[in-house]
């Protein structure tokens, strides 16, 4: 896969564009600026957006093609964030270190999701939230982008029991029109959580 997404992200322009997720801006300007962490971030249009906000930004990605447009977006803009080379299996924390993670369009077969969606939950402050959006199981009827492969798609139901050990506030199926670069436009329908660490 790493050679899959150093190619897409090889193409000329951003791949997902350059404005930051929506459901990512609309809880992130909710919040008090602390530590992000964004797995799986690409070219960096979360990262940017966050770092310009006052957030202390650590992001990590299998792609150096994805890390280097981003760093280089960001030093464009005189902006600071962390961005490690690492993949989804791989990545652990030595200790809960941040206030909010946001998993945005991750998507990973069911064994290897609710394992790194808990090793991500480990990572997380008591206090602290984590924040999911991705393709949900009937994106299927729709032609706006995603994965291909049905088990590459979420339900509501697999995220709950992923993150059973945190409070959940949102998780549910929502269908509305994104416009997120080339890959990702039109009607889409996605799975959104909000969950939060208890204290």
């Amino acid at each position: 896969m790493k050679e899959f997404w150093d190619q897409r992200y090889s193409e000329p322009g951003f791949a997902y564009g350059m404005e930051p997720n929506a459901f990512f801006v609309e809880v992130l300007d909710s919040l008090t600026p602390g530590r992000l962490l964004l797995p799986g971030e690409g070219e960096g249009r979360n990262a940017i957006y966050a770092a310009g906000n006052g957030w202390e930004v650590s992001a990590f990605d299998q792609s150096i093609v994805a890390r280097e447009k981003g760093l280089e977006w960001a030093d464009s803009l005189d902006l600071k964030f962390e961005y490690r080379l690492d993949n989804m299996e791989e990545f652990r924390c030595s200790k809960p270190v941040y206030d909010l993670i946001a998993i945005i369009h991750i998507h990973l077969l069911p064994g290897t999701r609710q394992q790194v969606h808990r090793q991500l939950s480990a990572c997380l402050k008591p206090g602290g939230k984590i924040i999911l959006e991705c393709f949900h199981k009937h994106q299927l009827r729709h032609e706006s982008g995603g994965p291909p492969i049905e088990e590459l798609r979420y339900h509501e139901d697999d995220i709950r029991s992923d993150f059973n050990d945190l409070d959940i506030d949102l998780c549910e199926e929502k269908v509305l029109d994104i416009y997120e670069g080339k890959y990702h436009t039109g009607q889409s329908s996605v799975v959104r959580l909000i969950a939060n660490k208890p204290i």
